[in-house]
């Protein structure tokens, strides 16, 4: 049986507030989650019914910016969640992104380093 889940990469390095890393998480869960609906409808599914997530840190913009080049040359899904700066981030900074919800073995080639946040 294949396993799908989605994996949430955030900067740690933005200074970030607890309440402020949750709602980027959100964003990227439910963007990546409806790219993969619309693109990925057989993943989608599977995924729906636990909705298996983890979440990740990377340390900067190029950590991130190389995790998500690995998705890419995987053809895996991703999404990027890019803040509008009302609160506590500049207008603009990319605060994480999602991959998948993808199988498993896929994402774990790219992520199987990383640490949880």
């Amino acid at each position: 049986m294949v396993l799908i889940k989605q994996v949430i990469v955030v900067r740690n390095d933005l200074g970030m507030g607890k309440g402020k890393i949750a709602a980027q998480v959100g964003h990227a869960c439910v963007l990546g989650a409806e790219h993969v609906r619309k693109s990925h409808p057989n993943w989608f599914e599977k995924w729906w019914g636990g909705q298996a997530k983890i979440v990740l840190k990377v340390n900067s913009s190029k950590e991130l910016d190389q995790v998500k080049m690995d998705a890419i040359e995987l053809n895996l899904p991703w999404s990027e969640v890019t803040d509008a700066g009302h609160t506590q981030i500049a207008p603009g900074t990319v605060t994480c992104i999602s991959i998948g919800p993808a199988p498993e073995d896929l994402i774990d080639k790219i992520t199987r380093d990383l640490k949880l946040l």
